[in-house]
């Protein structure tokens, strides 16, 4: 087993404004985990997780493929989000390079389909519309849950990136819930960017029943 990342520098004052890590996040390590041996054998060169929050995420991805990966990339809208990943990754000795951006908005020219491993734990929770913008606006800890009608509105948002993100052999992983309507995302994935799908792990915590979407390009 692959021990989850020393976090013992985060403060509670941290998580007044960063997501603490939970099941969503551990569904997601559990994936990741689960798929070690295959993210191995790509010997990528480039991650990219959406919304590090707290860093957990990519140190782990880290902690699987090594320095193979020359480049772990992390975007947050939040920049208290941004210092916190960056204190992570120092403190489990991984260098995780943070932009404070919206999604991969100022990185999608330079990475045109070159990113091997693409990561997001989006904000999922079905809210109204005006409180997922509200709650992107504020840049805060608002930004990681609150998802807009069916929890979609900021992983809509992302979609049409991902297709000019992922590298020929790349994998998309994406956590999402029953209420987001997993199979419709599958559909428009498949339809609108050729990207094909499985579900790679199921759980359920408490009353949310979580997924992993692993996305691949269709050859």
């Amino acid at each position: 087993m692959i021990p989850t990342p020393d976090l013992t520098h985060l403060r509670p004052e941290d998580y007044e404004h960063v997501y603490e890590p939970a099941e969503d996040t551990f569904i997601l390590l559990d994936a990741l985990e689960q798929d070690a041996e295959q993210l191995t054998s790509l010997k990528p060169s480039i991650s990219l997780e959406i919304g590090s929050g707290s860093g957990c995420v990519s140190t782990f991805l880290a902690s699987i493929t090594g320095s193979s990966a020359l480049l772990y990339l992390c975007t947050d809208i939040n920049s208290h989000a941004c210092k916190c990943s960056a204190a992570t990754g120092r403190q489990n000795k991984v260098s995780l390079e943070l932009v404070n951006a919206s999604l991969a908005h100022p990185l999608l020219a330079r990475l045109h389909k070159s990113v091997d491993i693409i990561l997001f734990n989006p904000p999922y929770v079905p809210t109204v519309r005006d409180e997922a913008s509200g709650a992107q606006n504020d840049r805060d800890i608002g930004g990681s849950w609150a998802g807009g009608q069916d929890g979609m509105q900021i992983t809509d948002r992302f979609f049409s990136q991902v297709a000019d993100l992922l590298s020929p052999r790349g994998r998309f992983y994406l956590v999402a819930v029953a209420q987001n309507n997993i199979p419709d995302i599958q559909r428009r994935m498949r339809e609108n960017y050729a990207l094909e799908s499985k579900i790679v792990l199921q759980r359920r915590a408490g009353r949310e029943h979580l997924s992993v979407i692993l996305f691949t390009r269709s050859h």
